[in-house]
């Protein structure tokens, strides 16, 4: 199934007012550079495409980046590893997040329940916990906040070692924006892995949307 590109899958989700890290795709590692320098450094550097599936496991991803010289070389490594069947590639720079607590959120498609809205705690413990709710779409910021009380996890989001409580109505809205996607009959799926909580705001620092029809392809 074709996917958009992860920085297009996040234009898509900002439309929707679910929170996004602010971040630029670089041509060339002097472009990838500069943007780190207008972003603020510490920055994270991926290659970005269309055509690119699976960034992570191909070490498709430069964390911690301090300075120009440590962006302008990752920019330079990641553009050297793009193969032809990856298509037309740039590296998407984006400011690193920080924060303890890691969610999931995601729109999936049914076959018996139809266009179906997920949030859950995400990070290393997502697996072992298996701690998701779903609700139905559409929902409604009632349904939505129904859904955030349902999890077992209600201390994870409270306050944490000096980190705030999880913003519960930015949290609202990511999963009404993701609601309101279910609505776009060319939007097969969302996935936002992880939401990393930074000040109390749930960012999805990746993302990736799959669409109908031919015209995209890939993934992260």
């Amino acid at each position: 199934m074709p996917t958009l590109s992860e920085a297009d899958s996040k234009k898509l989700l900002a439309a929707q007012g679910i929170p996004v890290p602010t971040e630029e795709v670089a041509s060339d590692p002097d472009g990838a550079a500069a943007a780190a320098t207008r972003i603020g450094f510490p920055v994270v550097a991926k290659l970005c495409g269309d055509g690119i599936a699976h960034k992570t496991e191909r070490g498709l991803v430069r964390l911690g980046l301090a300075d120009p010289a440590a962006v302008r070389d990752a920019a330079a490594a990641l553009l050297g590893a793009a193969t032809p069947e990856d298509g037309p590639v740039g590296v998407l720079v984006a400011p690193m997040v920080s924060g303890l607590r890691e969610l999931i959120a995601g729109l999936v498609r049914d076959a018996q329940f139809g266009p179906c809205v997920m949030v859950g705690l995400g990070g290393v413990l997502a697996e072992a916990v298996a701690d998701v709710a779903f609700g139905v779409a559409p929902i409604t910021r009632v349904e939505a906040g129904e859904m955030i009380d349902g999890l077992a996890s209600q201390a994870i989001l409270g306050p944490l070692r000096g980190e705030p409580a999880v913003d519960r109505e930015r949290l609202i809205d990511v999963l009404v924006g993701l609601s309101a996607l279910a609505g776009d009959p060319s939007v097969v799926s969302v996935d936002l892995n992880p939401m990393i909580v930074s000040a109390g705001v749930p960012v999805a620092v990746d993302a990736l949307v799959e669409v109908a029809g031919a015209g995209a392809g890939g993934g992260r």
